[in-house]
């Protein structure tokens, strides 16, 4: 309970000077007292065990309560005075440490904090092959796309292909960015919906509607003055409080197994689930080449040519700095994410876990903890679909304002804009709540694989070449190479019995550059020149 009366006693000082929200954490902190009351009455009285589960999900809405309470304090001591350069660039002020930081955070969404420890049921630790490929992409991207993006001063990236192969292909880029990261960030998001559903409010009557609603209205509420200069200073926050929600749980499991960590290190080395490379079987998804490549490709695609992930990097005072940046926090992908399937491995050793698995997993460890933590792995989830969410809805609204409307200095555009994106973000979220049906972290990576794809191709050719292409046929070229890869997969499998897997996103990316290059040698024919 010692988590519960911290938030309980801070919720206490930092009201005083909200006097709208003195009558709302009252009436909780009253529950919480009844709560603790209830906890030594006798088990069988079914009024006290009702009132104590009442509480124990009024806790649960309290710790996102003060949690949002601290990051509103904090956007307004970032937002005074802000500007849209404040909003789309921070003013190219942020500190390269505090990025680093913030954008691991960004990173890890609630999906990973749900999706990853569960992988280990199914695949065992050969995510960390993808892991591996995620440093190489990093380092790929501060030096071949980072020079790039700081010599021409960009506030977004796709202003590179307008410059380089024309307006259409600047709008498909901006376009595609624009599907990719509304329909990626809803299913990340829908993680956190989804366990606040489950937990509290599908007991209290609250519809899913009105859950995600209020979620994305917090997230618009510190967001919507200070944007990616407000983002910097949380994501910092959001990613120490996912940290620390992560090792606390793990400390939990491992006290509940009666190991020390040392112990916990050696059985999670021993255990039959922490093999990591896959080197025997080319078919397999989980092959070495397959998932090292892939996750070299992915971080190209969803980092160095994604605006949300790199918005934050060129907010970065020098090159140099933001070079400092993203390999720092490449590298700490690897850990990051060990600690997670090792908390996986560790969950599977517990007895009363025995027959679940995938994205159930920590869940169910949590259904059967108790109100510490429910508290910590709240924070935790919250944290990182906070830290994933606000940020994609502040660099789509740069995106639009930016690159679709080309009004960099309109505020009133902009703020209007950023509640429309706020709104569709809601009916991406509740769309794909009818429709999934898949693990979470596969369902977002083959959905990259086929919309992401294109940004990869425009960004090699217009890299890699010197051709021109025709820009009036972009748009279809873009179209039609997902299209090709959706019928492909489809052939592969019912003949061959292949499955493609986060190879898919080479795959889409080259048939867009073919694509591309083709139309550039039609260019060459039409002007009378040997094509090379």
């Amino acid at each position: 309970m010692v988590v519960c009366l911290f938030i309980r006693n801070f919720a206490a000082a930092f009201i005083k000077k909200v006097p709208w929200m003195s009558g709302l954490v009252n009436g909780l902190q009253n529950r919480l007292q009844q709560f603790e009351s209830a906890r030594h009455l006798d088990r069988a009285s079914d009024a006290a065990a009702d009132d104590a589960l009442f509480c124990f999900m009024e806790m649960i809405l309290l710790t996102v309560l003060i949690y949002f309470m601290v990051l509103y304090a904090v956007s307004r001591l970032t937002s005074r005075r802000a500007t849209n350069d404040t909003f789309f660039r921070a003013n190219r002020r942020s500190p390269w440490p505090m990025v680093a930081l913030g954008m691991v955070g960004a990173s890890i969404s609630g999906v990973t904090f749900v999706s990853v420890p569960g992988m280990v049921t199914v695949s065992q630790m050969s995510y960390l092959q993808v892991c591996l490929g995620f440093i190489v992409g990093y380092v790929a991207v501060a030096f071949v796309l980072l020079p790039v993006y700081y010599r021409l001063n960009l506030t977004t990236i796709y202003s590179y292909l307008g410059e380089r192969l024309g307006r259409k292909s600047y709008l498909s880029g901006s376009w595609f960015f624009l599907l990719s990261k509304m329909a990626g960030s809803a299913v990340k998001f829908y993680v956190v919906c989804l366990i606040l559903q489950q937990f509290v409010m599908d007991s209290i009557g609250v519809s899913f509607v009105v859950t995600a609603s209020v979620l994305v209205l917090l997230i618009w509420v510190y967001t919507r003055r200070g944007g990616i200069g407000t983002l910097v200073f949380t994501d910092t926050l959001q990613t120490l409080c996912l940290f620390t929600a992560l090792v606390l749980i793990i400390l939990q499991v491992t006290a509940k197994l009666d190991l020390s960590p040392a112990e916990a290190v050696r059985a999670v080395r021993d255990s039959s689930l922490s093999r990591i490379f896959v080197v025997d079987d080319w078919q397999s998804p989980s092959f070495f080449w397959k998932q090292f490549l892939s996750g070299v490709f992915i971080v190209v695609v969803m980092t160095g040519l994604d605006q949300d992930m790199m918005q934050k990097n060129l907010t970065c005072r020098t090159l140099r700095e933001a070079q400092k940046d993203m390999c720092s926090y490449g590298l700490a992908f690897l850990p990051a994410n060990l600690l997670f399937l090792s908390l996986g491995v560790l969950l599977t050793m517990l007895p009363e876990m025995s027959g679940v698995g995938g994205d159930e997993l920590l869940p169910h460890f949590v259904a059967t903890m108790g109100e510490g933590t429910a508290v910590l792995f709240t924070l935790g989830i919250v944290a990182a679909s906070f830290s994933s969410a606000d940020s994609a809805v502040t660099s789509m609204t740069t995106c639009y304002c930016v690159d679709i409307r080309r009004r960099l200095d309109d505020e009133r555009l902009r703020r209007r804009v950023h509640l429309a994106v706020c709104a569709v973000f809601v009916v991406f979220i509740l769309v794909f709540k009818a429709v999934n049906s898949t693990s979470l972290i596969d369902a977002i990576y083959v959905m990259v694989s086929y919309t992401y794809g294109p940004l990869l191709g425009l960004f090699a050719f217009g890299l890699f070449t010197r051709r021109k292409v025709a820009d009036r046929l972009v748009p279809y070229i873009c179209i039609a190479s997902p299209l090709s890869c959706f019928a492909l997969d489809a052939v592969a499998t019912r003949l061959f019995g292949y499955h493609f897997g986060y190879e898919l996103l080479m795959l889409n990316g080259l048939l867009t550059f073919a694509g591309l290059w083709l139309s550039s040698r039609g260019i060459r024919l039409a002007e009378g020149q040997t094509p090379s």
